[in-house]
């Protein structure tokens, strides 16, 4: 008995080791339905939300009118979209991509470069929408 209790004490603490470090490269969102994870590349934040395409949009289109967006140029297409506005004088491109029926990846970025606060913000907003509005 103390065999398999050893052995698969072993392999759970192996997977523990093994998966840790994606976790140390992802970040990770608020509890709830506006739980995600996220990367920051190459100037854009990405985030994993556990949440249907069309309430990730609504909450785009909340967030970006709340910061009092500018110019604001939605392009939508079956299961993808972008909308790009200006927020206090700095470009704001949101893409929003459909995976599956309750998972929805968000991609933002802030002025040509990248902003990583900036687009942190603007992810923790959407969050909030998205728990505070299921």
């Amino acid at each position: 008995m103390n065999a398999k209790r050893t052995l698969a004490m072993a392999c759970v603490l192996s997977l523990i080791l093994l998966g840790g470090c994606v976790p140390l490269m992802l970040g990770g969102a608020a509890a709830g339905a506006g739980a995600g994870t996220y990367v920051y590349v190459n100037g854009e934040l990405r985030v994993e939300y556990n949440v249907p395409f069309e309430k990730v949009r609504t909450a785009c289109e909340m967030v970006i009118a709340d910061l009092g967006g500018q110019e604001v140029t939605p392009d939508w297409k079956i299961g993808m979209g972008t909308i790009q506005a200006r927020i206090q004088n700095e470009k704001v491109t949101l893409r929003i991509e459909y995976k599956s029926k309750d998972f929805t990846i968000l991609g933002v970025r802030v002025g040509y470069m990248g902003n990583k606060e900036s687009a942190l913000l603007i992810k923790d907003k959407i969050s909030d929408y998205l728990v505070n509005n299921p």
